[in-house]
């Protein structure tokens, strides 16, 4: 019988990971808004709002799930320092891309949380790699 053998994580791994898990969580709550979005909450918004929302596509809103999902997910998974952390997180980088490139390039709605979105999913990519590697995660 083999035993893996992990090392402590220092604290600063647990309030990366605490700080990276409300930011996603926050994500699910943005994703839950838009989709929960009522025709009398669409109606306040300004004309192309609407139109925007009216037209997103259904892969963009795939994307859009599994980004947040999958960041909320990994999250969890480094809390409980499970190598396949990495997976998930890896999952909702590319989600994340294919989601902001959307916005920046096919409607040209981007601002600044689009780059910030994108350094967010893949820092948290290389976190999880390099926490594997530092023995943090098993």
């Amino acid at each position: 019988m083999s035993t893996i053998s992990t090392q402590k994580p220092p604290i600063w791994f647990w309030i990366i990971t605490i700080v990276a898990l409300i930011w996603n969580i926050l994500g699910v709550g943005a994703y839950f808004a838009q989709i929960g979005m009522t025709a009398e909450m669409m109606a306040e918004l300004p004309q192309d709002m609407q139109d925007l929302y009216a037209n997103l596509p259904s892969w963009y809103m795939i994307a859009y799930a599994v980004a947040v999902f999958g960041g909320a997910l990994g999250c969890i998974a480094l809390l409980l320092r499970k190598k396949w952390a990495y997976f998930l997180l890896l999952l909702s980088a590319i989600a994340a891309v294919i989601q902001m490139s959307y916005l920046a390039f096919g409607i040209k709605m981007a601002n600044a949380m689009t780059p910030m979105i994108i350094i967010v999913s893949i820092g948290l990519v290389w976190f999880s790699k390099y926490a594997t590697k530092k023995g943090w995660l098993s």
